[in-house]
């Protein structure tokens, strides 16, 4: 059964409404800072892959609607970035992409060693390291014809799709138990209330807060919005297989980003925060919506019992690496709860999920400043950079 864009579009909807209906009653979900996206679109993928086991029915989804919001989710970071506003992140911006290339390299030796361990090609290691679990889907994708040819392997493609699949269900579950156990844990009191009233709210920090908008600020928003997409398609087509290759979203990210401080240096113009924040987070809610209720289940059934010892043992490894290193060195304190809530999202899954899952936490126990300004840079720019040249490293020594 192929459902086509506008069909996917209101399936993706009512899903998202789903996914808020079952957060709001079940207390589960909430305690344990579930984001709604998760919940409605896994629980459609179960439900669908229960009707391909029993009926033999598959379902496809347009794929071109997941992509347009993902894009737009990103381009809405950089049109967030200011410069002024970066240099705020000052040393925690540093420390926390540090932290991030540490992990990439831990994640790529462990999963290397797991592999060889239990009698794997340690190139599956690879796959079923930062290739997939940082990377996601799309550099699983650009990677497993690469390695097929570079080390003969079968079922690279496969295997990348899977353990990106179960990646992007895991960095959506684990980020808010996380999480929650920190905040008992450690004892620590979120300064809700305080925060509230003497700080201005970052982007995405809360998407259900009141905005002032209108038509024709929503309109120049969108303006800036299809500029970073359409440049940043071009930008990704035109250094395709050169050395300066980025996936389209960062380019669209970068765009943004210029856009963004032209205007603040050159203009009087001011670029309307909330429009962008409205519609940054409708992307990120259907992008997350669309891929979940779009994951293959069935595909996980292919993964080898081996295979899924390093997935698993990947998650603790994440899991661990959230609880004792990034909460410990980014603070030890309410900003490093959320910020490792976010490291859980794009360590196994997706920067999308990263930001998801730290607007579950703050929805319940109040702001995040300093999370909400580093993360969605880190998760969106220098990830991809780090993990790329990660990734040729590793495979440069296995060849």
């Amino acid at each position: 059964m192929t459902f086509g864009l506008f069909e996917t579009l209101a399936f993706a909807c009512l899903v998202l409404l789903l996914g808020f209906f079952i957060v709001k009653k079940v207390s589960f979900f909430r305690n344990y800072n579930i984001p709604e996206p998760v919940v409605g679109g896994f629980v459609i993928a179960v439900i669908l892959y229960v009707l391909n086991y029993t009926t033999g029915i598959s379902f496809s989804f347009e794929s071109s609607l997941q992509s347009a919001m993902m894009l737009i989710f990103f381009a809405s970071i950089g049109l967030s970035a200011d410069f002024e506003k970066l240099k705020k992140g000052g040393r925690p911006l540093i420390v926390f992409i540090l932290l991030t290339g540490s992990f990439i390299m831990a994640q790529n030796v462990f999963g290397i060693s797991i592999a060889t361990l239990v009698g794997l090609n340690p190139v599956y290691g690879l796959i079923a390291g930062s290739i997939t679990l940082t990377g996601g889907h799309g550099t699983g994708a650009a990677w497993a014809e690469n390695l097929t040819e570079t080390f003969q392997i079968s079922g690279a493609m496969e295997l990348a799709m899977a353990c990106a699949t179960y990646g992007l269900v895991m960095g959506g579950i684990i980020g808010g138990p996380v999480a929650k156990v920190l905040l008992k844990k450690a004892n620590i009191q979120p300064p809700k209330e305080v925060e509230e009233q003497t700080q201005p709210v970052e982007m995405f920090e809360n998407p259900t807060s009141n905005r002032r908008i209108n038509v024709r600020n929503m309109i120049e928003t969108l303006t800036m919005l299809a500029i970073c997409l359409a440049g940043g398609q071009l930008l990704y087509e035109t250094l395709k297989d050169s050395w300066l290759e980025l996936p389209n979203f960062v380019w669209c990210l970068f765009i943004g980003v210029i856009i963004r401080n032209i205007i603040t240096r050159v203009s009087t113009y001011i670029v309307n925060d909330h429009a962008v924040d409205v519609l940054g987070n409708t992307g990120l809610y259907l992008f997350l919506t669309v891929a979940l209720m779009s994951l293959q289940l069935w595909q996980l059934q292919g993964l080898a019992s081996q295979v899924l010892i390093v997935l698993v043992l990947q998650t603790v490894l994440l899991i661990l690496f959230a609880m004792f290193i990034t909460f410990k060195v980014m603070g030890g304190d309410y900003d490093a709860i959320v910020l490792s809530a976010g490291h859980c999202g794009f360590g196994l899954g997706a920067t999308p999920t990263a930001v998801a899952n730290m607007q579950a936490i703050t929805d319940k126990y109040g702001a995040s400043h300093k999370a909400f300004l580093i993360v969605p840079m880190v998760g969106a720019f220098f990830v991809d950079i780090l993990n790329n040249v990660c990734i040729k490293i590793f495979v440069s020594y296995l060849a």
